[in-house]
């Protein structure tokens, strides 16, 4: 499906070259002043896409953002010089008119490069302030070879003269649309879903140039406005990027704040209760049932602030089985209790359910612990083809359902099974355990 939708795009986009440049070629009409408007734009966009991927490079370090940076620097500077061309309105000669190609021809060749290139670290030492630096050497080196064979170069350029460029940047945007589309298949990164149908723009540019080869330098053709979509969709992905990065500073903030907050806990809330806890340990047994209550009361708060101290320093992208596990193995160890746990890692479901999940089911161990007195409770998340079920039971006592369904936590783990949306089920009788069942 995916392969015959890029055809689709492919021959589309072959169309509207060819037909775009045939009207153009018998009704169009060119402009100076438009394509200067173009070439300025498209430099504008290059530098600043640039000017992110060197960011972007600070944080990933991977040869493809290097290699990506150098191709947008390139192609950017070309664009500039290109313009400064079209500002003096008067021919440039065989240096002015040969450079931007040859500049193009290099940042596309770093472009083919970039979609290529395995997406691995490049060295961190020194990069940090010469990135740059290839790019800048690659341009001088091509301008001094350039101006050295200025005298052999035809000091119009024809448009024949720039037939081999034009097939050159062709074949690299080509290639880096096929290889950035389907690394974006693969990958979760906003900037290359746009780079693809960017450079496959890019492509259909230079065939519309082919077909349609452009009589002066100057003036505004089809090919040229295909270029500048190019340029447009790379400046889509650059405001992606930006939101991007700014979405990703909020999420580490967060992150940081909710850290601060459970190393807080830790060294405050739990230290004071473990305190109260010790000390009422030692009272005398007079009126041992207030003091029980008391020690009780004084658990149950220490239970919540480890839970809510787990809650804020847990991530956001572990699955429901893992966090179940982790949650109820603790509870099981600070009561002594043995665990039947039959899992399934591939259910998942988002943040707020999880965390309601995770209550109920401790809910429901810690109520087998406290007044069951069970020593062994199972724990099933499973699938259904009535949907996903989470199972509590134990073997305990048990005791009657109908009769304690107002108590607190029973109409607690009944209204966050609800909020899933859910279903709660209890099944207790004396004598044969306890089961709790929620379904969603």
């Amino acid at each position: 499906m995916r392969g015959s939708v890029a055809l689709g795009i492919l021959v589309l986009g072959m169309a509207a070259a060819v037909g775009v440049g045939r009207w153009e070629q018998e009704f169009g009409e060119q402009s100076a002043a438009a394509h200067l408007v173009l070439e300025t734009v498209n430099a504008c966009v290059a530098l600043l896409l640039a000017f992110l991927v060197y960011g972007r490079f600070l944080r990933t370090y991977t040869r493809q953002d290097l290699l990506l940076l150098q191709g947008l620097v390139v192609l950017g500077t070309a664009n500039a010089l290109l313009c400064v061309t079209l500002v003096k309105n008067n021919p440039a000669g065989a240096f002015g008119n040969w450079l931007p190609p040859a500049l193009r021809i290099v940042g596309t060749l770093l472009i083919a490069a970039a979609a290529l290139v395995p997406d691995r670290l490049a060295r961190r030492h020194g990069w940090r302030h010469w990135a740059l630096a290839p790019a800048v050497v690659a341009m001088l080196v091509v301008g001094a070879v350039v101006y050295w064979r200025k005298d052999s170069l035809s000091a119009d350029a024809t448009s024949n003269a720039l037939l081999i460029p034009q097939i050159l940047t062709l074949v690299c945007f080509a290639v880096a649309a096929v290889a950035f589309t389907v690394q974006a298949r693969s990958r979760d990164d906003v900037l290359l879903r746009w780079l693809g149908p960017a450079c496959a723009l890019g492509a259909f540019a230079r065939l519309s140039y082919l077909l349609f080869p452009p009589e002066r330098a100057d003036l505004l053709y089809s090919g040229s406005l295909l270029r500048t979509g190019s340029y447009l969709l790379l400046l889509i992905a650059a405001g992606r990027e930006i939101s991007r990065h700014w979405a990703l500073q909020a999420e580490t903030a967060v992150v940081e704040d909710r850290r601060r907050v459970a190393r807080e806990m830790h060294d405050g809330v739990l230290q004071e209760l473990g305190y109260i806890r010790s000390e009422i340990s030692g009272f005398a047994a007079t009126d041992r049932s207030r003091v029980d209550r008391i020690l009780g009361a004084s658990e149950r708060a220490m239970d919540e602030a480890r839970q809510m101290l787990e809650a804020l320093g847990r991530s956001d992208d572990e699955p429901l089985g893992l966090v179940l596990h982790r949650a109820v193995e603790q509870l099981a160890q600070r009561y002594g209790v043995g665990l039947d746990l039959e899992l399934d890692e591939s259910i998942v479901v988002d943040r707020p359910q999880r965390h309601a999940l995770v209550r109920i089911a401790r809910e429901a161990v810690l109520n087998a612990v406290r007044h069951g007195r069970v020593e062994r409770v199972r724990v099933e998340l499973g699938r259904d083809s009535e949907g996903s079920h989470l199972v509590v039971s134990d073997n305990g006592p048990g005791f009657d359902a109908v009769a304690r369904h107002a108590g607190f936590g029973l109409v607690s783990m009944r209204e966050r099974a609800e909020a899933l949306p859910g279903t709660f089920e209890i099944d207790s009788r004396p004598g044969e355990g306890t089961t709790v069942k929620i379904r969603w």
